[in-house]
């Protein structure tokens, strides 16, 4: 699992730093997460395969998170992309997307699908064979969700010295991997526990942003291996983030702290502020497993 930070700023693009959007390649998967203005350029200068990106997901129809999406979906088109793209995001998001492709006499060329969300529970929007997504309900000025990435991980791993010794042919190696059990021609049978080692542990991600501070989303995110939390503000001005319904670094990590995550990510930050080193030292007062997200920054998260 990776996580690439294309843009982690709050409000409005500056020529230092862009607003909300980030790729998480899990299982050979690439998902973008919120489009801001400047994704294109930023996926670019991160050398990103965006032609693998088949699902997007929005947060919220606030600017600073989707202003960037029509344009990418039209660099889609330019660049004769023949796969299927969903966009998964709030009620209303088709309707936009798709007056702005009608005013300026443009198609896609592919087959473009929107998922939109009305939902006020957590639920399950996309699976396949190796990842779950599903919402995380957050508090904000209008209709918004956070998203969680779960992995799957069904197949064991093949002991292949094992697998050898008992001569087993490879056309049973995928029964063997979906923990099956082998049957030799004597009759003897081979638990699979002597043929196989356990998978890795399954790795998973929450995306919370934008929100106030608000711990009924703790049992949909408890114990997630990364958490990306917004801390747009410092305590100092708390005020501000009760005003504009968004959080405090110190909020972001006591979320982090009751729901018992491993790591927190920090972002989107204000711009009032110079120095994002100020997020990270507010928040390891509560949680130590602080790190900060920036523009380009990746994160292995192994």
């Amino acid at each position: 699992m990776k996580l690439t930070i294309l843009g982690c700023y709050a409000a409005t693009p500056r020529t230092i730093s862009n607003p909300t959007s980030q790729v998480l390649e899990i299982k050979n998967r690439l998902f973008l997460i919120d489009c801001a203005e400047g994704t294109q350029v930023q996926l670019r200068k991160s050398k990103v395969k965006f032609s693998k990106i088949n699902h997007i997901f929005i947060s919220h129809l606030h600017g600073d998170h989707f202003y960037g999406l029509v344009g990418l979906i039209s660099t889609f088109m330019l660049l004769n992309r023949e796969s299927d793209l969903t966009v998964h995001g709030p009620k209303g998001i088709k309707e936009i997307i798709l007056l702005q492709l009608r005013a300026s006499g443009s198609f896609t060329g592919y087959n473009l699908y929107f998922n939109e969300l009305e939902s006020k529970e957590s639920q399950t929007i996309f699976e396949d064979d190796r990842v779950v997504v599903k919402t995380i309900p957050l508090k904000h000025r209008i209709y918004t969700n956070g998203y969680l990435f779960q992995e799957k991980n069904i197949e064991r791993k093949l002991n292949i010295e094992a697998v050898e010794n008992y001569n087993i042919d490879k056309v049973y190696f995928n029964k063997i991997k979906f923990g099956g059990d082998i049957t030799l021609e004597n009759g003897t049978v081979i638990p699979n526990s002597e043929l196989t080692f356990d998978p890795q542990v399954a790795k998973s991600y929450a995306f919370c942003s934008d929100t106030i501070y608000d711990e009924t989303i703790i049992p949909i995110i408890e114990n997630v291996d990364y958490l990306y939390h917004e801390s747009t503000f410092l305590e100092s001005e708390a005020h501000l983030s009760e005003r504009t319904m968004h959080s405090t670094a110190k909020q972001a990590a006591t979320i982090a702290l009751k729901a018992n995550v491993k790591n927190l990510i920090l972002g989107h930050y204000s711009t009032r502020y110079g120095n994002i080193e100020l997020f990270k030292d507010e928040a390891q007062t509560i949680f130590q497993n602080v790190q900060l997200a920036d523009d380009g920054k990746e994160f292995e998260m192994d």
